[in-house]
């Protein structure tokens, strides 16, 4: 089997367990991808899937807790497809998703493209290239029966565990003057009206910022000859450890003058 070949396979396989929410012990040896260019190839593939422009992208892994839990020692990225984004207040089907996780995040809309060059994007440049910021939830879920053993390659080719994602409202405050690594939202989870969890997160918990997360996704691309593109949303990962959902539950995110948003959660 040639490489593309190889890659289109897994990618095919990994697309059929998301959509049926069935679960893989591993990809299988003849598909396997080894490296992280590998992981990335097989990925790719998934934009030929959509019926519309590829919505934006994810970040995976930002904390220190994160790479370690699933095995990793960086940052991950994935696409989010438009099929997979959900209105705020949407119900969402936790049926097949066996983390149950909500993540609160925050999330940056491109005004500008950030196209691939030779020399890194400093800070700077990619803060000028920010549209918009705007609180969110990601509920990812993993098409491997255990996700935290995979490793680097096979987590890429899983789309870095994306499944589906919520934004709310642009920020109307002046969050350019705002400091995020500071920024501490919370969440805050009701069943039947009552509060059954409540957490708060801090803006430090995403790569160290959560414009260090979003400059890493763009240079991270740029390395793979991908543009960033203006009107493209990028989500930079959780701020807090992850919520825990189950049916029957509502999960408030709270990022203060930044706004926030709800999703709720059925069987």
């Amino acid at each position: 089997m040639t490489v593309d070949a190889s890659s289109r396979a897994a990618s095919d396989l990994l697309f059929r367990c998301w959509q049926q929410g069935w679960k893989l012990p591993a990809i299988p040896d003849e598909m396997l991808p080894k490296t992280r260019a590998d992981g990335y190839a097989v990925q790719a593939h998934l934009e030929e899937r959509s019926a519309a422009p590829l919505f934006g992208w994810k970040i995976a892994a930002t904390s220190l807790a994160g790479q370690a839990h699933i095995g990793v020692d960086g940052p991950l990225a994935g696409r989010i497809l438009e099929e997979r984004v959900l209105a705020p207040g949407t119900t969402v089907s936790l049926r097949g998703n066996e983390m149950k996780v909500a993540e609160p995040e925050f999330a940056f809309r491109m005004a500008e493209d950030l196209p691939p060059r030779p020399a890194d994007y400093r800070q700077d440049e990619v803060l000028a290239a920010i549209g918009s910021l705007h609180p969110a939830i990601e509920v990812p879920d993993s098409r491997f029966e255990d996700f935290a053993t995979a490793g680097e390659a096979q987590l890429l080719a899983d789309n870095a565990c994306a499944h589906q994602f919520a934004h709310g409202v642009a920020a109307t405050a002046g969050w350019r003057e705002l400091d995020l690594v500071a920024f501490a939202p919370t969440a805050t989870v009701r069943r039947d009206g009552q509060v059954r969890l409540e957490r708060t997160g801090l803006g430090a918990n995403v790569l160290g910022d959560p414009l260090l997360a979003l400059t890493w996704l763009a240079n991270e691309l740029s390395r793979q000859g991908i543009t960033l593109r203006a009107g493209q949303m990028v989500t930079t990962g959780t701020c807090m450890v992850p919520v825990p959902v189950e049916p029957g539950d509502e999960v408030e995110v709270d990022f203060g003058v930044l706004g926030g948003l709800k999703l709720c959660f059925g069987p």
